[in-house]
């Protein structure tokens, strides 16, 4: 199965993340001008080759109306772009986004806006992001769960992260590291401090490795295919960077998930569509609707939520805020899975990814659609007539 390892022993924020995976596909320039093709409002990502204590690697600038990430925070938080959730919402909508990524962008969000809302204790619609509101961690969320969806792995799995030590200067004042929201979007997760002291771990890059990765701990037993080096700016004694290994890894996968479920008979289709919404947005693996009959006869909808053990929680809320049940069952499943990678095909109609899925026997090959949906709307055929075009290639 394809498998990525996240290197975090210098923490993790958004721009190294994001050239860590970039130096992991065949053709970066080619995803950064898609990046670029985005519509994120004013801004422009720049890739740089740069190299620290000796190691080759790249850095991403993010540059909003021509200014570079951070260069407002450190002059004064006063100069900031203050956005609500529901104005990063609309923007994140905005984007020519794959709907999959559109999802997990707004869920990586939902962590920040749920983290802040507890460290400042309001509301979540209350809340107005200042370092991870601004246009360039929109950038970051972006670039990485669209890089995400690119590489596709089967799992994802990360070190312990290092997080600094020392101050932060933040917009309400100088905080202890990790700093408050930080610290909590890595509750549950191994972290450590040391001598270095700076923040190393920012609240993208911990809510990014929070929504993204499956486990945290040493370096699963894989064949490493492509490894990638994503820099920071700033200069420490060991070289600031995360490090992305993607390869094979032989072990076999048991992918356990939890399923919630639900019973309703009360909810229009409408009700029912806005719940399954909000909880894809508050990061369900899967939800799925079946028509059952209740009691007196009564037709009835059963709603089913798959999700990670530590995504519980989160889950139940939803649920009960966004449904009229009074009760949710809950059962561990355990299923086995074919091997997957992504493959991109040279065709006449231009380059098509291809999922391919192998194991137990079986192999299968499906063409992804948004690629069969560009090549329909291009040729002006139904997706039956791309499917029987790319055969003939």
């Amino acid at each position: 199965m394809k498998t990525l390892y996240l290197e975090c022993k210098m923490g993790a924020a958004g721009d190294m993340l994001t050239a860590a995976l970039l130096e992991l596909l065949p053709d970066p320039d080619a995803f950064l001008k898609k990046l670029n093709g985005l519509g994120i409002p004013g801004v422009e990502y720049r890739r740089e080759k740069t190299a620290k204590c000796g190691v080759a690697g790249t850095h991403i600038s993010v540059l909003v109306h021509g200014e570079e990430e951070g260069h407002h925070q450190v002059e004064g938080h006063h100069r900031h772009h203050h956005s609500s959730p529901d104005r990063i919402e609309e923007i994140v909508k905005s984007l020519a986004l794959p709907e999959k990524v559109r999802r997990d962008v707004l869920a990586v969000y939902g962590k920040i806006a749920q983290a802040e809302s507890r460290v400042h204790g309001v509301p979540v619609s209350d809340i107005h992001f200042h370092e991870v509101g601004t246009m360039d961690a929109v950038a970051d969320v972006t670039a990485v769960c669209l890089l995400m969806n690119e590489l596709a792995p089967d799992e994802v799995v990360a070190s312990p992260i290092h997080v600094g030590s020392g101050l932060v200067q933040c917009a309400h004042g100088i905080l202890p590291v990790p700093a408050p929201a930080t610290a909590l979007l890595l509750e549950g997760i191994p972290t450590y401090g040391g001598t270095i002291e700076a923040e190393l771990c920012t609240p993208t890059g911990a809510a990014l490795l929070a929504y993204f990765t499956g486990c945290f701990g040493p370096m699963p037993l894989m064949k490493a295919e492509k490894i990638g080096y994503g820099f920071g700016k700033k200069d420490f004694p060991a070289a600031n960077c995360v490090r992305a290994f993607f390869g094979e890894s032989g072990e076999e996968k048991t992918d356990e998930v939890l399923e919630l479920s639900c019973n309703v008979d009360d909810m229009t289709a409408e009700e029912i569509g806005f719940a399954v919404e909000r909880l894809f947005e508050g990061g369900a693996r899967e939800v799925y609707t079946v028509p059952i009959g209740m009691k007196k006869s009564r037709p009835g909808t059963l709603i089913r939520v798959m999700c990670r053990e530590e995504e519980k929680e989160k889950m139940l809320r939803l649920l009960f805020c966004h449904t009229t049940t009074i009760g949710v069952r809950e059962m561990k499943t355990k299923r086995y899975v074919l091997d997957r990678r992504i493959e991109s095909r040279e065709t006449p109609y231009g380059t098509v990814r291809c999922k391919i899925s192998d194991g137990y026997g079986v192999v299968r090959v499906k063409p992804e659609y948004e690629d069969l949906a560009r090549i329909a709307r291009e040729k002006n055929l139904n997706l039956d007539g791309v499917k029987a075009l790319l055969e003939e290639v």
